[in-house]
């Protein structure tokens, strides 16, 4: 793993969406694996201020709730559509979720699941939940799956329920990128801000390889980067470390 330390939630935000125009800049037609959340939003809103010319890339986003339409305000689906595809004027052709309400959601997972394969990511995006999920691969999750149907935590539900007008209304159920999708990227960015996700970084980075905290398997991606502040960052017992290697998130002099 890379691991930059970042001053604050600004600067780690603006370090993501650099990887992200360098690549376009290099790849024009990436395929780019995308992610949802409050911890997305700086990251979107600097992609859509910069100049990064998007109209070529391929978008698959990491998750969907089963059961909500493309149409429901709280779908990722159109979560997307406000904060990124729409005001950078990406066509439908261009980007792919699950289908929600689709009529078999595990038939949906494995279409998706292939139309990923086919082309693979060259950078999946990622956030991290406070109890170590990628996507909404919860603890226990197989670090082999694949696309699939998986029951959300109370946990998760209830981190999600401020945005929904009735908590009951959070969905049970989501269609997710599985752990072994995720590790196929050619390159993994990983987003994580704030005091809350402190515990689940130190777990993921020097934890143990394990099913308990599922961001812990970027431990065997060969091309792992991952952006934290500063708050993040205060539960790593090797801080000092990191903050030699890459000095305020720079690339290291040989």
């Amino acid at each position: 793993m890379k691991l930059l330390i970042l001053p604050d939630a600004a600067a780690a935000a603006a370090r993501v969406v650099d990887e992200i125009r360098d690549l376009v800049d290099e790849k024009p037609d990436a395929r780019l694996g995308l992610a949802t959340g409050g911890t997305m939003e700086p990251v979107y809103q600097g992609l859509v201020a910069s100049d990064a010319d998007l109209s070529r890339v391929t978008t698959f986003n990491l998750d969907e709730y089963v059961g909500l339409s493309p149409q429901h305000p709280q779908s990722y689906r159109s979560f997307m559509e406000a904060r990124l595809f729409g005001p950078k004027r990406m066509s439908r052709k261009q980007t792919h979720l699950p289908q929600g309400d689709a009529p078999d959601p595990e038939a949906e997972a494995d279409r998706y699941e292939a139309q990923i394969a086919d082309g693979g990511l060259d950078l999946q995006l990622l956030g991290i939940g406070a109890n170590g999920h990628i996507g909404f691969n919860e603890p226990t999750s197989s670090l082999g799956s694949r696309t699939r149907v998986k029951t959300l935590t109370r946990r998760t539900r209830d981190d999600n329920a401020r945005f929904f007008d009735d908590p009951d209304e959070v969905p049970r159920f989501a269609i997710t990128m599985g752990i072994a999708t995720i590790l196929d990227a050619r390159h993994v960015v990983l987003l994580a801000t704030g005091s809350a996700k402190a515990e689940a970084v130190a777990a993921m980075v020097e934890g143990p390889l394990s099913a308990v905290c599922p961001a812990s398997a970027l431990q065997l991606h060969r091309r792992a980067t991952i952006v934290v502040d500063e708050a993040a960052a205060s539960s790593l017992a090797l801080r000092d470390y990191y903050e030699t290697v890459h000095p305020g998130g720079a690339e290291p002099e040989l």
